[in-house]
């Protein structure tokens, strides 16, 4: 899954990373996954949902890129059930934070 949500996100032209980024560029981008219950029935996993956060950061208008996020991940399947602006006083940074989820049936 990590390397789908880098490859659904890398066209936007700005680091990706998975939970910690430790680049050098002002503007990028982190995603990690949030645990839930999946969906089941007789002790049997029916379907796996996989929540994620993906996080924006950066020292310009966030609204360009967050919008290619939140279509990129639209297009990968992902539903979004969360969304919010911050701005990060300790790193004079903007902070967009989506949380998307994916359902898939199991095998």
């Amino acid at each position: 899954m990590n390397q789908f949500i880098m490859d659904t996100l890398g066209p936007i032209g700005i680091p990706v990373e998975y939970q910690n980024y430790t680049g050098s560029e002002k503007e990028y981008i982190r995603f990690f996954y949030l645990p839930q219950v999946d969906f089941q029935s007789d002790d049997e996993e029916i379907y796996s949902t996989v929540y994620v956060q993906v996080d924006l950061f950066t020292p310009w208008d966030p609204n360009s890129n967050a919008k290619q996020i939140k279509q990129r991940m639209k297009q990968a399947g992902f539903k979004k059930n969360f969304e919010n602006e911050l701005f990060e006083e300790d790193t004079n940074l903007f902070h967009y934070v989506l949380r998307f989820y994916i359902i898939k049936e199991e095998d």
